[in-house]
């Protein structure tokens, strides 16, 4: 649990560290020739194209998580992630090398995208195939705070840096938050070489039930499975990085200082970091499947309460708004670690968990700041936002109420890996989406 709460949390530094350098200023340093709206709108969408090599990833290191096993992937997934974003540390700008810049973060990003791709759902599963039952859920729930953690540290790190003059941080302050990472994946690197393989994938390895091309397997046998993991991970994806990036475009636009969202999402991380794990233990108590529901119920409400409250003008309700918006997050990032895993079978499961995260994130946190800002230019009003997130989390909620978790016959019990209790392959359609 520790290995995956440290490697999720350095991944997702590095992550959002980039995802604020690209609301605050890639757009003037790597996009200085355009209107300022279209600089940010392009600096955005080169954040968007990490989403977009995601699936790659997910392919990539699904396929070898469910094949060569879970330890050595996300080994190699923490270090490509760290080289890349201390890369963009020491990147020059293209007032230096003109166009080779831009180009030069993109290929960075694009190796950024792709190592995420197979990381956060490899460090869920050690936990989960770990775990005794009965405390998956409130393990995986503690995993499942390392997006939350990075996302402090990053706020932190860029709360430091942004209060430097404006013209020392143009000039390198910048860059700091990028060269601390290499200090953070050296530990993170050293943890995870420690890591013993998932007692599961030994298992699976020992009898022999290695599939020889696990992705291509999944969507044969679980593509309805990997569709409503898509469908109900996206509201979230959505809601999340609208709070922890757009957010940052809509306060510069109304005159909220970068320094004051930077507390409001912290505090807002500190209480997710409490409650995550509180959500897990319920899922382990009360079932993940209602928990991750009242999640995505939430988040169709809450959108309405956050705008008018950013909006207040008081540091208080703009706090207060960043939490409530987030309490969705809380219920569904708590029970997701639980919940998502035992919709696919142990074999397939790196490759179920990678490709679901991966699409998910393209259907939702790739473009949803591109969009937000597009429909704030276009209506210069939060409200075509807030419908936009309140619709994602009612498709979401729907989609959950038809999906229904199954207990695998367990590896240890019977032996078997796919079938059911008497032997027979149950159908997919039986065991991972089913009329509630």
């Amino acid at each position: 649990m520790a290995a995956s709460l440290i490697g999720n949390s350095i991944e997702y530094y590095e992550f959002f560290i980039y995802g604020l350098s690209a609301s605050l200023v890639f757009g003037k340093l790597f996009f200085p020739s355009f209107d300022p709206m279209v600089g940010t709108l392009l600096s955005l969408s080169t954040f968007a194209l990490a989403f977009l090599t995601r699936p790659i990833g997910g392919w990539v290191f699904g396929h070898f998580g469910d094949r060569l096993g879970r330890k050595a992937v996300l080994v190699f997934t923490l270090s490509a992630m760290g080289g890349a974003t201390a890369l963009i540390g020491v990147l020059p700008t293209y007032d230096q090398i003109g166009i080779a810049a831009p180009i030069l973060l993109t290929v960075l990003r694009f190796i950024q995208g792709f190592s995420l791709g197979g990381e956060t759902s490899g460090g869920y599963l050690m936990t989960y195939e770990h775990a005794n039952q009965g405390h998956k859920g409130l393990f995986t729930g503690i995993v499942s705070t390392g997006n939350v953690v990075g996302l402090l540290l990053a706020n932190a790190v860029n709360f430091l840096v942004t209060s430097l003059p404006e013209s020392q941080y143009m000039s390198w302050g910048w860059r700091l938050p990028f060269l601390f990472s290499v200090a953070l994946v050296g530990v993170g690197i050293f943890v995870r070489s420690k890591l013993a393989e998932s007692p599961d994938f030994a298992v699976v390895q020992a009898r022999g039930q290695i599939s020889k091309s696990p992705p291509i397997e999944l969507i044969h046998r679980q593509p309805r499975a990997l569709l409503g993991f898509a469908l109900t991970t996206a509201p979230m994806s959505i809601a999340f990085y609208l709070a922890s990036v757009f957010s940052f475009t809509y306060g510069k636009g109304h005159g909220i200082r970068g320094s004051d969202i930077s507390v409001a999402v912290m505090i807002t991380a500190a209480v997710l970091i409490l409650g995550m794990p509180l959500c897990g233990w319920l899922a382990d108590y009360f079932g993940a499947k209602q928990v991750f529901l009242s999640g995505q119920v939430l988040t169709v409400v809450t959108p309405f309460i956050w705008f008018p409250l950013f909006n207040s003008g008081s540091l208080a309700m703009l706090y207060a708004g960043f939490v409530i918006f987030l309490l969705g997050y809380a219920a569904y990032g708590g029970s997701m670690g639980l919940f998502y895993p035992s919709l696919f079978r142990a074999n397939l499961r790196y490759s179920g968990m990678a490709l679901g995260q991966a699409a998910a994130g393209l259907v939702g946190g790739a473009f949803a700041p591109m969009i937000a800002t597009s429909l704030l230019r276009s209506f210069n009003s939060w409200v075509p936002i807030a419908v936009y997130i309140a619709v994602a989390a009612l498709i979401g909620s729907v989609m959950t109420v038809f999906m229904r978790e199954f207990e695998e016959w367990k590896l240890i019990k019977d032996g078997s890996t796919n079938s059911g209790p008497h032997g027979e392959d149950p159908e997919e359609g039986e065991v991972s989406f089913a009329l509630s």
